[in-house]
């Protein structure tokens, strides 16, 4: 039985994917923040672990948990922590900076330590990360979420490059705007929404199944010559103009 870990499991993407992982027949291990929201998740069928993504002794508890619901090997991880910060420098404190750091940058590189370490012992797996639009392309008062997800790409870049022969694959998706709760302050008023909407070359934004099937796709079928990649599921508004 392949065996995965949801890290940010109470996200709607995490729940999402986790459907679909059950559905596959997967074995699935949580590390969520709001308990909840993961009620429709039987215990005995998924694996639970309530806490913060920064905390290495809870991590590694769930990346133990996973290995062992696999029966010896974790197939696969994902983080799907995040945070929307969308200020000026100017309007920001560097303790509000350091926090959007903490959740987005520091949290990914616990998973990568952890997650990277028992794979080693494990034959390997596959590792995805969530970076963002920000991370690549200049917007407007997103300095701190561009700064934290532009350390999540290289930090992915580097880490397929480190375990690159050693069985492990690491890669990343990098969504635009996407049709969460996390993205409520901008999809709640039509007029920002549609400001939003208007830098988009395909004119919509994301549905969350779109971002959930691609990493999805990544951890199971995705062929073993990928990684080190950033894939953009922004509409084309990293690389287009509409």
């Amino acid at each position: 039985m392949r065996s995965y870990l949801i890290v940010g499991g109470s996200s709607d993407i995490g729940i999402i994917l986790c459907r679909a992982l059950l559905e596959e027949g997967a074995a699935v291990t949580l590390l969520a923040r709001d308990s909840s929201r993961l009620a429709e998740f039987p215990e005995g069928k998924v694996g639970k672990f309530i806490g913060d993504a920064n905390d290495e002794e809870l991590v590694k508890e769930a990346v133990l948990s996973a290995i062992s619901a696999g029966n010896g090997r974790l197939d696969g991880v994902v983080h799907l922590v995040g945070s929307f910060a969308v200020r000026p420098p100017h309007a920001m404190s560097l303790e509000a900076f350091e926090q959007v750091i903490t959740t987005n940058l520091s949290s990914a590189f616990v998973t990568l330590s952890i997650a990277c370490k028992q794979m080693l012992r494990n034959g390997g797996g596959r590792v995805v990360f969530t970076s963002s639009v920000a991370g690549s392309l200049g917007l407007a008062n997103h300095e701190a979420i561009a700064a934290a997800k532009g350390g999540v790409e290289s930090m992915v870049r580097s880490a397929a490059a480190t375990y690159s022969k050693r069985g492990i694959r690491v890669n990343a998706v990098a969504p635009g705007l996407t049709d969460t709760r996390l993205s409520r302050p901008i999809t709640s008023s039509s007029a920002t929404k549609e400001a939003a909407v208007g830098m988009i070359p395909l004119k919509r934004i994301n549905e969350p199944e779109e971002v959930s099937s691609t990493i999805q796709w990544l951890l199971t079928d995705a062929p073993d010559n990928i990684t080190g990649q950033v894939f953009h599921l922004d509409g084309g508004m990293s690389n287009v103009r509409g």
